[in-house]
């Protein structure tokens, strides 16, 4: 079972997301939150695996909410998915770099919605992949970010954090570099350590400042 956290400022929106999850039978509905505030305070107490957090809310606003979410050792597992209305959105690359697990525009099919959850709660890649890469394209070249320091990846390591950063899944992945989904997940899994990556989204990120992706 999914536990999921809803955090909207917007009632009718809260509504509509508490309706569709609760058709899902791996689905439940564990807290929700009208204010960023409320939403930090309803995810430390009933601990979700995932969060849909509107980046724009009273009190506090979603960046600062994910950041205080990500920041305690105790919501490791909890993963943030940010709600947005626009498409190309620099609040929405800062929530990727802050730790969200990717974003969602408001005016996702339902279905799109409920496999995002599903995706971010097994730690898979971006959402919605295009729009995703969208938005790093537009953020992630400036010159005021500092690039990682790539030096412990071995070159296969560098190929495959490229392929992440153009948001291809393990199996693609594998597909591509002829190798098996396991060993893929396996070399994913070694550079996020080794980068201290939080998940794929940050990683993709990463391979974008860094040239790769």
């Amino acid at each position: 079972m999914i536990r999921v956290v809803i955090a909207d400022d917007q009632p009718l929106v809260r509504l509509g997301l508490r309706v569709l999850l609760e058709t899902e039978d791996d689905l439940t509905l564990v807290g929700e939150a009208e204010n960023g505030q409320a939403a930090v305070d309803v995810v430390r107490a009933t601990r979700p695996d995932v969060v849909l957090l509107d980046i724009r809310m009273p009190v506090l606003d979603g960046l600062a909410a994910l950041r205080a979410i990500v920041a305690e050792p105790a919501l490791a597992a909890t993963r943030v998915i940010i709600v947005t209305t626009f498409e190309v959105d620099e609040y929405v690359f800062e929530a990727l770099r802050s730790g969200a697990s990717g974003f969602l525009l408001k005016d996702a099919e339902p279905a799109d919605l409920l496999r995002a959850v599903r995706v971010v709660a097994a730690g898979e890649s971006l959402l919605s992949p295009s729009v995703t890469r969208l938005v790093i394209d537009t953020f992630a070249r400036r010159p005021t970010l500092d690039a990682p320091d790539l030096r412990s990846l071995t070159e296969r390591e560098r190929e495959v954090m490229g392929l992440v950063g153009r948001g291809l899944s393990n199996d693609e992945i594998a597909a591509r570099l002829v190798i098996s989904p396991a060993t893929a997940r396996t070399h994913v899994s070694r550079v996020m350590v080794k980068l201290a990556a939080r998940d794929r989204a940050q990683l993709a990120v990463l391979a974008h400042q860094s040239g790769l992706g």
